[in-house]
C-alpha cells in the first residue's frame, strides 16, 4: 500500500453535495487510526482527538466524526451485535478498512508514521529518548517500531474494553494490561490484531499467561484444577475460583477471536 498516493472517492453512494471535499486515502488512514483508538460510543465531534484530527487534515470535526461512524458500519464485531453505523461507507472506506483488518502487523505502524508526518513531528522523539537503551540485536528503527506497535495495541485494546478488566470489571487503567491471547513471540502476524487481545488486570494476566485460567470460545472463564484444589484458601477462592464459569465482560468491538481462544485453551490451559 502506498501511503503517499492520494486516492479519492465519493463519501456516499449518491451524488456529492456541492463544494464537498473528497476524502483522500491518507485522510482515511488517519481516520481508521483514530477509530481504533477511541472507545465506541465516543466517536463524536466534541472529542479532543476528533477535533485535533480535523485540524490536521483541514476538515470539520463533524465531518471526521461522521467518517468514523462510516467506518463503524464496516466493523464485523459491531455487525454481530446488531449495531449499525452510517449506511453510506464508500468503496475507499472499505478498502482502507480491509487493508487494516488484513494487515495488523503492518498498518498500525505505517499509520502512526503518517500521523507524525501530518503533525510535522519525528516519530522517534515521541516514542524513545536518547537516554533509553536500545535492546540488544535491534536497530534504533526496529526498537521504535516495537514501542510504537506496543503503544498502539494497548490504546486499541483499552478503548475496545472501555478501560475495564474483562475478568473482574476493574476500571483503573494503571492496573490493566493489554494482554495477548496468543503470545507476542509465537504469532508475529497477529501481534497487533485486536482480536488477539484482552484488557485484563495484572494478577489475572499472569495467571492467564501461565495457563491457570483461560477463556473459552464462548467467552466463559475457566479456572484450572490446580487452583480449584486450593478451594479452602480464601485468597484463591476470592480472586480466582469465584470467577469460574462466569462470562467475561465483552468489549464493545473487536471480540476475542475464537481461533485464539481455542489455541489458548488447548495449548496453555492446565485443564
Amino acid at each position: 500500500m502506498q501511503f503517499n498516493k492520494l486516492e479519492t472517492c465519493h463519501l456516499a453512494a449518491g451524488k456529492m453535495k456541492k463544494g464537498q471535499k473528497l476524502w483522500t486515502e491518507e485522510e482515511l488512514i488517519l481516520a481508521m487510526n483514530l477509530y481504533c483508538k477511541l472507545p465506541f460510543g465516543k466517536l463524536h465531534q466534541s472529542r479532543p482527538e476528533v477535533i485535533e484530527l480535523a485540524e490536521l487534515i483541514g476538515r470539520t470535526p463533524g465531518s471526521v466524526a461522521y467518517k468514523l461512524v462510516n467506518l463503524a458500519s464496516l466493523d464485523p464485531s459491531l455487525q454481530a451485535r446488531g449495531i449499525k453505523g452510517a449506511s453510506n461507507a464508500s468503496k475507499l472506506d472499505k478498502k482502507i478498512w480491509d487493508d487494516f483488518y488484513n494487515n495488523w502487523d503492518i498498518l498500525p505502524y505505517e499509520s502512526e508514521k503518517l500521523l507524525a508526518k501530518f503533525k510535522n513531528k519525528e516519530l522517534d522523539k515521541e516514542i524513545i529518548s536518547e537516554q533509553e537503551p536500545i535492546a540488544v540485536g535491534l536497530t534504533r528503527e526496529a526498537q521504535i517500531q516495537v514501542r510504537v506497535n506496543q503503544s498502539f495495541f494497548r490504546t486499541m485494546i483499552m478503548a475496545s474494553y472501555n478501560y475495564t478488566c474483562c475478568i473482574t470489571g476493574i476500571n483503573q487503567p494503571s492496573l490493566l494490561i493489554a494482554g495477548h491471547i496468543k503470545p507476542w513471540g509465537i504469532d508475529p502476524k497477529n501481534r497487533l490484531n485486536p482480536q488477539n487481545g484482552i484488557a485484563i488486570n495484572a494478577l489475572h494476566d499472569k495467571a492467564f499467561e501461565n495457563g491457570l485460567i483461560t477463556i473459552t470460545p464462548d467467552y466463559i472463564i475457566k479456572i484450572s484444577p490446580e487452583l480449584k484444589k486450593q478451594d479452602k484458601d480464601k485468597t484463591i477462592q476470592k480472586y480466582f475460583i469465584c470467577y469460574d464459569g462466569q462470562k467475561i465482560i465483552e468489549p464493545t468491538r473487536f471480540l476475542p477471536g475464537r481461533e485464539f481462544l481455542e489455541w489458548h485453551e488447548m495449548k496453555k490451559f492446565r485443564g
